[in-house]
């Protein structure tokens, strides 16, 4: 399969993997330290449209297609993952149901702000007793008049202590439950009601915060309605099918970054007098990295392809979420193990690409549960 970028594409690709290696590599041990994205990093990805990527021209984002934009997270997957995830949950997750399923109204109201990152957005549908299964929702909302009051938890929000605007799946109609029943809203940080918990103390992915989203008898304008009512759970596959096309993409970026780094450093380490690259066992782990990898962006690549082409993806999304996210996992292994004690100090960057790789086969649907819905599909086709 062969994706050609037009040459105003490949000049945005080249321009954001001058800015990942000139202005963020340098500040990714102070993330890791400090826990924070220093401010002049997002202002200058806010100028760089990065916030917008996916919204259209009309809102003043810049309008990219799927493949396109995953082209560019290919780009940010390059460089620290807690840097990259604030945007792609913002430009994935956090704004893609308002752009596809949307009123013209919340569009207008929102998007505008969201595309400079004014706002910033947030995915609210995994809860305490419902992380993977979309279908066991807690939270409930209540219609009363010209508003619903919703009840409910979420947790390990993406960009849940910072967001302005969240995306929130909520149960509507318990006996029709996810074939009818299940509701997506559009919520603001200041309606009455919405609680920010404190935020997660995680593994990686430093300076990228997750929290619990509590809503407390929460007042919702009923044009605050995302999409159609009970069709909520079909909205979700929709978003989260998108969302996972630009996960592989940042996984793959990666990877590139981590075959790069691990190929320079064997060329350079010298051990029993030759450079550990002459030792076969070196090169068949670079040779597995590499293949890997160009398979795991083909598939990435042919998902991206199948939905701007408007045809139904949810297999391709999670074949590529599933293949790239196990495959930086691997990738990360490896270059560990070819850095030695070296990858497992943290001044050095495989450290944290390792740590960092670890979320990727569990956040937006784990491992398993894509394979589910492979195999769901793969039987539904035969």
């Amino acid at each position: 399969m062969t994706i050609t970028l037009t040459d105003e594409m490949q000049q945005m690709k080249d321009m954001i993997r001058n800015f990942v290696e000139k202005e963020v590599d340098p500040y990714a041990q102070q993330i890791e330290e400090e826990d924070a994205i220093p401010q002049h990093l997002i202002e200058k990805a806010k100028e760089l449209g990065l916030f917008g990527m996916s919204i259209p021209e009309q809102y003043g984002g810049i309008g990219l297609n799927t493949v396109e934009k995953a082209a560019i997270l290919e780009q940010l997957g390059r460089t620290h993952n807690g840097f990259v995830s604030l945007i792609s949950a913002h430009t994935g997750i956090g704004s893609t149901g308002i752009v596809k399923l949307a009123s013209d109204y919340l569009k207008n109201k929102y998007l505008p702000d969201m595309a400079s990152g004014k706002k910033i957005g947030a995915f609210a549908l995994s809860e305490p007793g419902a992380g993977s299964d979309a279908t066991n929702l807690a939270t409930r909302a209540e219609k009363k008049g010209d508003y619903w009051v919703m009840n409910g938890t979420k947790h390990f929000i993406t960009n849940g202590p910072v967001a302005n605007v969240y995306t929130v799946f909520a149960l509507t109609d318990k006996n029709k439950g996810a074939k009818g029943g299940i509701t997506a809203f559009l919520v603001e940080r200041d309606f009455p009601g919405l609680i920010v918990g404190k935020k997660d103390k995680k593994m990686g992915l430093r300076g990228s915060y997750t929290s619990q989203i509590i809503f407390e008898d929460c007042i919702i304008p009923e044009e605050n309605v995302i999409g159609e009512v009970g069709m909520g759970y079909m909205s979700a596959l929709k978003i989260l099918g998108e969302g996972r096309v630009g996960l592989a993409a940042r996984a793959v970026g990666s990877c590139d970054k981590l075959i790069e780094l691990s190929a320079r450093y064997a060329k350079e380490r010298i051990q029993f007098g030759k450079a550990i690259a002459d030792n076969q066992a070196i090169q068949w782990m670079l040779a597995d990295m590499a293949t890997e990898t160009e398979a795991a962006r083909t598939l990435t690549m042919m998902a991206a392809q199948k939905i701007d082409e408007g045809k139904k993806a949810i297999k391709e999304a999670s074949m590529a979420k599933l293949f790239a996210s196990e495959v930086f996992n691997r990738v990360a292994d490896k270059a560990v193990q070819i850095h030695g004690g070296m990858g497992y100090v943290a001044e050095y960057p495989v450290e944290r690409f390792y740590r960092d790789a670890r979320i990727t086969k569990i956040y937006e649907g784990t491992s398993e549960v894509q394979r589910l819905i492979i195999a769901r599909n793969v039987l539904a086709e035969c």
